[in-house]
């Protein structure tokens, strides 16, 4: 078996070399239709679209991708080839909860929101929405949660959208970005939603680039309906929209979800589907045993000593360096 695999997926080389004949290691953005011919299968990242235009005409009959979001994956023509795939639901959800909390507790730092006082409105409470959730919960006077499709699920805890507009003095984003269905999340916070708030609150996108309307974001930064904004994922991402960059409080390059537990929990999942998928073709007598040691912890960029500004100033003087800047993320730990 031929095995194509993202170069910036940690942890992994000489763990995957136990499941195929061949394992080649590739840029994520740069994998294309002559790499993927004659590989079985590909472990990627977001930033493999995988779609006709890559995989029409080749062998590839699985993909997992070692993230929570799969928006990169046209799911529709992967089900219509036959080539089956995988997500990693909830691997860095608790990386991403610590990311929000020491990220609020810097604005509280800067006397931007005051914690103890503030009503937390999160937007999707899915794995990362709940984990958000449970870290904020000691630090926040009350917390609303907001997510259609659970609604229709029965969960009786969720309020309104409108709800969390009126009352929250933080909006923390944390949906898959789709663009169709009953609920899609493509702009989710356009002008409509800026134009109805209330409370002026500080605004967090950690989901994907798109949930959020940059453009309109912006012009209600300037009117004074946000009174700050946290912003990790970016529309056209790696063009960072300049502008809003120079304006956030805290601008990331999509790195919340990146601590060394968190890699080590995607990496994990992204093998042992692969094993499932080999065993579902040819029954294994003995699973693959993974062996995967995570760094040391420096402390200052573990647990609540992690500053998110940190990251955030790097960004802000180098722009144009987002792809590195994320490529090459020091990984921390939770």
């Amino acid at each position: 078996m031929k095995l194509i695999i993202d170069d910036k997926i940690p942890f992994i080389q000489g763990q995957a070399e136990r499941l195929a004949d061949e394992v080649v290691y590739l840029p994520g953005s740069k994998i294309g239709p002559d790499d993927v011919r004659d590989a079985d299968a590909l472990i990627v990242r977001t930033r493999t679209l995988c779609n006709r235009q890559l995989l029409e005409g080749s062998r590839v009959r699985f993909i997992t991708t070692a993230t929570i979001g799969f928006d990169h994956l046209d799911t529709a023509y992967l089900d219509e080839a036959g080539i089956a795939w995988t997500n990693c639901p909830g691997c860095n959800a608790t990386s991403v909860g610590q990311y929000v909390r020491n990220a609020l507790i810097e604005a509280e730092r800067e006397g931007i929101v005051k914690l103890r006082e503030a009503c937390l409105g999160i937007v999707g409470y899915g794995h990362v929405g709940h984990a958000v959730c449970e870290s904020l919960r000691p630090y926040v006077r009350e917390i609303l949660l907001n997510d259609p499709p659970l609604g229709d699920e029965g969960l009786t805890v969720l309020s309104p959208l409108s709800t969390l507009l009126q009352e929250c003095d933080i909006i923390s984003f944390h949906t898959p970005l789709t663009f169709d269905g009953p609920y899609p999340t493509h702009h989710l916070a356009d002008e409509r939603f800026f134009e109805s708030l209330k409370r002026k609150p500080l605004l967090i996108n950690a989901a994907r680039g798109g949930v959020v309307d940059e453009a309109a974001l912006l012009r209600a930064m300037d009117k004074g309906l946000v009174r700050q904004a946290i912003i990790d994922t970016w529309e056209g991402e790696p063009n960072v929209n300049r502008q809003l960059l120079s304006k956030v409080f805290i601008g990331t390059p999509h790195i919340a979800g990146y601590s060394a537990d968190g890699k080590a929990n995607a990496t994990l999942m992204a093998l042992r589907a692969l094993v499932r998928w080999q065993s579902s073709l040819s029954p294994m007598d003995n699973e693959p045993m993974f062996d995967i040691h995570l760094p040391l912890a420096q402390e200052e960029r573990t647990g609540i000593n992690y500053s998110p500004t940190s990251d955030s100033n790097q960004l802000k003087d180098n722009p144009q360096d987002f792809e590195n800047l994320r490529g090459n993320y020091l990984l921390r730990r939770e």
